[in-house]
């Protein structure tokens, strides 16, 4: 009972204490890959976040399978027109590097560097991330280097020890590039931050408020108010003006399949314009320095399948 009552009192305090960040800038995280996937064109799909949602902070993914499918040869195509295109709209870019970076499988390894030794393996990695911090360390829309996606987060297809080398990429990307902060990241819901908080200059944290269980289907986070975050944040020492929300979940959570094998009805339980506001006042009362909603493939998904309400909403969205 004792226990019980603590937590009520500790839950309690928590659902009481509200920061404040009303002027949250929304930024937006994209996968010319995801896009891909659903049937979308990537180039479009960017432009419309820049011209017909105006948003003027995106996180990109420099993505290893993609930029060096063959050992030693480097194809950053399709990633240069991503940058190109942010510079060219005067918005500003997170760019992630690394093995794991976001969008399943969450690790993206080339099949040749798979199975290499340690030792070979680590020197690939590091030689890709120096090949690609080079190429963009002077780009006009270059904002912050991400390093890894939730590293110490075991979920995805990874290797056992993913974040390993997490200190000597975050060094090396250092080394390269002195002008542009770094940020590391973890699960704002099923972590406490110790490792990742303390490795790079600013720290980000994901946010989802509706989930599914296979045990329980879909719940809230009902008992993690926004303050949870902000004293996460505090326990770790951090500054809320160095913490930023990277991943704030605009996109549904799909239970049992894809998002194509699932009716929009289902979709519409964890994701729709109502769940879209709350999650975004959720931000905004963590006192954060700035939020990137994820799923801006899926609303521009929905308008090709004649349903505009959530990118009506996005494009009205105070950013």
């Amino acid at each position: 009972m004792a226990l019980a009552a603590v937590i009520l009192l500790s839950w309690g305090i928590m659902e009481a204490v509200r920061f404040s960040n009303a002027d949250m800038p929304i930024g937006v995280s994209f996968s010319a890959e995801y896009s891909r996937y659903l049937g979308l064109d990537p180039r479009e799909n960017l432009t419309k976040i820049f011209d017909e949602w105006n948003f003027k902070y995106v996180r990109l993914t420099a993505q290893w399978n993609s930029i060096e499918k063959i050992s030693g040869k480097y194809d950053f195509s399709d990633l240069d027109w991503q940058m190109d295109l942010a510079a060219a709209n005067g918005a500003k870019v997170m760019l992630a590097i690394g093995q794991k970076t976001p969008r399943w499988p969450e690790c993206h390894i080339p099949e040749w560097a798979s199975g290499l030794p340690k030792e070979e393996y680590r020197a690939n990695l590091l030689n890709y991330i120096s090949v690609a911090v080079k190429r963009y360390e002077k780009h006009p829309a270059l904002e912050i280097w991400q390093v890894e996606n939730e590293p110490y987060f075991p979920f995805g297809v990874c290797p056992p020890d993913g974040a390993g080398m997490l200190a000597e990429e975050i060094a090396l990307t250092r080394k390269l590039d002195a002008k542009h902060p770094t940020i590391t990241t973890d699960s704002g819901e099923l972590s406490f931050w110790a490792r990742a908080s303390r490795r790079a200059d600013l720290f980000g944290a994901t946010m989802y408020r509706v989930v599914w269980n296979r045990a329980i289907g879909y719940w809230k986070y009902w008992w993690m108010p926004p303050s949870y975050y902000s004293l996460r944040a505090w326990m770790n020492g951090l500054p809320l003006q160095k913490v930023f929300i990277t991943e704030l979940q605009a996109e549904p959570w799909i239970p049992r399949g894809d998002t194509f094998s699932v009716s929009l009805n289902e979709q519409f339980k964890s994701m729709n314009v109502k769940q879209l506001e709350e999650n975004l006042l959720a931000a905004r009362q963590t006192g954060f320095a700035r939020a990137y909603l994820w799923g801006a493939e899926w609303w521009a998904w929905l308008e090709q399948k004649g349903d505009s309400e959530i990118s009506d909403y996005v494009r009205d969205l105070k950013k």
